[in-house]
């Protein structure tokens, strides 16, 4: 009993309680924004893609919380699974992202044919992330574009309406790319005890409120639109 306690014990302590922590954050964040999205936004297109932008964003945060919190050998099985799972939410979150900008940018028969494309990109992104490559690069080259892609669409959209909640979607991907560019240059705040990561995960935190306020905007005008006007 009492090596069987202090094993418990050890697998209680995270391995890097910073980003473990962090990354526990943006999964409740992003578990209650997609809620509140899927129980309170009106009924339409846009709707389904941002809560499957928030729902997968949360899901490759909670599996961050454990390969970053408890498993150490980065050659296991186990973690070899779970970053591949990681790798595949990314993708699903780069999906809705280019997603959501087709939807804005283009009629509804041209976007069904974007979103069509991007389906089958991530299928080709699937196929290298669970046969040939796990490397984070390979995520990043999906998930950038798609990134740019939807921050065009917010610009774009933002001129033609100049909808105050269309500047918190642009600055919040803007955000999101100083918190990546943070992450890349491996820049902490060791003062607070934060590494890159860690510091990484709180302007994402902020950054996906600031998005956060464009999907309720939009799904807003989007279910106006189908509707009565607003």
């Amino acid at each position: 009993m009492a090596q069987r306690g202090r094993a418990e014990a050890r697998f209680m302590i995270l391995l890097e309680p910073d980003v473990a922590l962090t990354d526990l954050g943006l999964a409740v964040e992003c578990a209650a924004l997609a809620a509140w999205l899927q129980r309170r936004a009106p009924a339409n297109p846009l709707r389904p893609w941002f809560v499957v932008f928030f729902g997968a964003t949360g899901i490759s945060a909670l599996l961050g919380l454990v390969t970053h919190g408890f498993l150490s050998d980065f050659a296991s099985t186990l973690y070899r699974a779970l970053w591949g799972a990681t790798l595949l939410a990314i993708g699903i979150a780069a999906l809705a992202g280019a997603a959501i900008g087709a939807r804005l940018l283009f009629p509804a028969a041209t976007a069904k044919r974007v979103v069509a494309l991007a389906a089958s990109l991530f299928a080709a992104y699937a196929v290298v992330v669970l046969l040939v490559s796990q490397s984070f690069a390979v995520a990043i080259a999906f998930y950038v574009p798609a990134a740019i892609f939807l921050l065009i669409a917010f610009v774009l959209t933002w001129l033609r309406r100049r909808r105050i909640h269309l500047l918190a979607g642009i600055a919040g991907l803007t955000l999101s790319f100083a918190g990546a560019a943070i992450q890349q240059a491996e820049i902490g705040l060791p003062a607070l005890g934060l590494t890159h990561n860690a510091l990484y995960h709180l302007v994402q935190a902020v950054a996906l409120v600031l998005i956060f306020r464009a999907a309720v905007g939009l799904t807003r005008e989007n279910g106006c639109r189908h509707a009565a006007p607003c």
